[in-house]
């Protein structure tokens, strides 16, 4: 069994089903000819090779994850420039995952942890999103004008440890990520991510560290809630964002073991870089939560997660998807959600 080392991206396109639903030979054609057109010259451009060929996706390896990444950022370009021209129902988008890990060689196919979790890390991408592991992140940081942003451990399917996972920004709002510990502290990680999964655990967790971190009165944790960033370029979430941030915090203020900044110190970060750290420091506070609004047709996808406002640590980390027209409904399933999930 031949094994080796190389950087794999997977792209899959976002429904699918139901755009072959609505126009069967339509979808097919125009999906065939992106994949003539625009990805298998942009991935063989960049020293690439497709290995598997779906209906609705790809697996590309590159020997360099350099290579791997400008495919990726170039063939988001491509197809937003393909877009431009045509109607919404006719467009084309796609998720794409980058990773970098060993794989088992078998003739021209590829099988192994390093395309699994390729693959699953497009699954966690938003339509014309770009997300990578974290040795992804690590190796090109210095090497490439992207940014990352980090999306926190994520629990994927047939994959037995957390991801750490980045999502791409080529717009210079975000900074690059910062190199970090966390490869040496991912077994801690990965041992709090499975107590927090019961709220006896999570109880447990914050009175130890409230009874350590004297921030706040009477020892209570302090903790800051960021307003949720609307990242789907959809104006009308703007305030769906601004309110599902404004109900957490009134939500949390009910927590009697949590002490919540209010909503006029929260909103002066609104729009602005994320540094959790610098953050913490003028604000004074021991935890941070921020999360993310995307919106997918008819369905919504909310993450949230808390982190560690000394040391920019991700504690915790969750994905919301949900459907419906009542997006009070929608805010009130997420936030109690993350309520629970804290021991509220």
């Amino acid at each position: 069994m031949d094994r080796k080392l190389a950087a794999i991206l997977a792209a899959d396109v976002v429904g699918y089903s139901t755009m072959m639903e609505r126009d069967e030979a339509g979808t097919h054609q125009r999906v065939r000819a992106g994949h003539k057109e625009l990805f298998e010259p942009t991935v063989t451009r960049h020293h690439g090779t497709i290995f598997k060929l779906m209906g609705d996706g790809l697996l590309a390896e590159f020997s360099s994850v350099v290579e791997a990444m400008e495919c990726a950022v170039s063939l988001q370009r491509g197809l937003a420039e393909r877009n431009a021209s045509l109607p919404k129902d006719q467009r084309v988008e796609v998720r794409i995952g980058v990773n970098l890990g060993e794989v088992i060689v078998e003739g021209d196919d590829r099988f192994g942890e390093g395309v699994n979790i390729a693959a699953r890390l497009e699954q966690l991408a938003e339509p014309g999103g770009i997300w990578v592991s974290a040795k992804v992140a690590r190796e090109v940081e210095k090497k490439l004008a992207f940014g990352f942003q980090s999306m926190g451990l994520r629990k994927v399917k047939n994959i037995a440890e957390p991801v750490e996972a980045y999502r791409v920004t080529t717009d210079g709002k975000a900074k690059p990520m910062r190199t970090s510990r966390s490869r040496s502290r991912l077994p801690v990680v990965a041992t709090f991510l499975v107590l927090v999964l019961t709220v006896t655990a999570v109880l447990a967790w914050w009175q130890f560290y409230g009874t350590k971190r004297e921030i706040g009165q009477g020892g209570i944790p302090t903790v800051a809630v960021l307003p949720f960033k609307n990242m789907s370029g959809d104006t009308t979430l703007d305030n769906f964002s601004d309110g599902m941030t404004d109900n957490l915090i009134s939500m949390l203020a009910g927590v009697t073991e949590l002490k919540i900044l209010s909503h006029s110190s929260s909103f002066v970060y609104k729009d602005k870089p994320t540094d959790v750290r610098r953050i913490g420091q003028e604000l004074n506070v021991a935890y941070v939560i921020e999360g993310s609004i995307w919106k997918e047709t008819d369905r919504l996808r909310i993450t949230a997660q808390l982190i560690d406002a000394r040391t920019g640590e991700n504690l915790w980390a969750e994905k919301f998807d949900r459907s419906g027209s009542n997006p009070l409904v929608i805010q009130d399933e997420a936030i109690e959600r993350i309520i629970g999930t804290l021991g509220g």
